[in-house]
């Protein structure tokens, strides 16, 4: 009954106390309670994720684990009490000169949890002023290594450096910086105006390269339209060569064709009975058709002495005749006639 009666004192105790009880981090205002630690009542409760360092005669003791803990009363004294969840600290507000020397003002977040509330009790007086002025001075160190178009394109690599350096640090205080995010970046007024002279300047650049690349496409594909059109044009000019010379070529071989046939015919009719006759009929036909033609081509007219003599000039051109006939051997029939013809012909 007694023990059952010091539990329900015990409790109605630590509820009284833990409404008390100091807190290392507070996220609103991220500063210590000024309130008293929870008493010795002997039975005690730890909340979840909180961990709570008793001292023993004045040296540490132990660190009670969340749940039921028993501690003897006027020895054992509760000296820290350390949350072990995730902390917030809002950074405040800070001037950093960066590599071209341009005064920026920076603040960011840092997210850390305490590892060893041993650590966190024993080794700094208070850690949460100590983490942020080292993340202050890291992050001044860190902005004087890059240029202010740096700041704006590495953000990245920048918190995570401003973590590495952090945790370098904090490793003997017992915490474990997280994650580092800058949360606004502040640049004067005039530099402002400047980057914003120079990104429209960038802007009118890409439209400008933009615009004559475009300009150059277009007249690379009219002049490949033009080239392309010469080359289709000369290829339809030989091909229309080719074919009209094709064509007048097969006309000059059907003309020749023609005139042979012709030739054999008429090489054939002379060889007939009464050829020579009808040959000289023909050219009799001819002198006199060319000669009534000539007063009418061309006022200068070159005549003949023998001129009105058609009979002598038949003879004459039978002459010719029987000379060449005379001179092909294949057809002695032919050569004979047109002798006789022509002895005829000058009685």
């Amino acid at each position: 009954m007694m023990l059952r009666t010091l539990c329900r004192t015990g409790g109605a105790l630590l509820q009284q106390t833990q409404r008390a009880a100091p807190r290392l981090w507070v996220t609103p205002a991220q500063q210590r309670w000024a309130s008293s630690l929870p008493m010795n009542t002997v039975v005690l409760f730890v909340p979840q994720q909180e961990a709570w360092v008793v001292e023993r005669m004045g040296r540490f003791h132990r660190i009670l684990e969340p749940g039921l803990n028993f501690l003897i009363p006027l020895l054992d004294r509760i000296r820290y009490v350390q949350s072990l969840k995730e902390i917030v600290i809002d950074v405040p507000e800070q001037s950093a000169v960066s590599l071209d020397n341009v005064t920026l003002q920076i603040d960011g977040v840092l997210y850390l949890r305490i590892l060893d509330p041993f650590k966190a009790s024993y080794g700094v007086e208070d850690p949460e002023y100590a983490v942020t002025q080292l993340a202050q001075t890291t992050m001044r160190s860190e902005l004087g290594k890059l240029t202010l178009d740096k700041v704006f394109r590495e953000r990245e690599s920048l918190n995570s450096n401003i973590v590495h350096s952090i945790n370098q640090a904090s490793d003997e205080w017992g915490i474990r910086c997280l994650r580092y995010e800058i949360k606004d970046i502040h640049v004067p007024p005039r530099v402002k105006e400047s980057m914003q002279m120079q990104v429209e300047a960038e802007r009118k650049k890409r439209a400008t390269v933009l615009e004559s690349e475009g300009t150059r496409e277009a007249d690379i594909n009219v002049a490949e339209g033009h080239k392309q059109a010469q080359i289709l044009a000369s290829e339809g000019q030989k091909a229309e060569q080719i074919n009209k010379a094709s064509g007048e070529a097969q006309a000059i071989l059907a003309k020749a064709e023609a005139k042979a046939k012709a030739i054999r015919m008429l090489s054939d009719a002379l060889t007939e009975q009464n050829g020579d006759a009808a040959a000289s009929l023909s050219v009799a036909e001819q002198y006199v058709s060319a000669f009534s033609k000539l007063a009418k081509e061309s006022n200068t007219i070159l005549l003949p002495s023998s001129s009105g003599d058609i009979s002598g000039m038949v003879t004459q051109a039978m002459t010719i005749y029987g000379a060449l006939a005379k001179s092909n051997p294949k057809e002695p029939a032919a050569t004979e006639k047109s002798d006789d013809f022509g002895r005829q012909s000058s009685q």
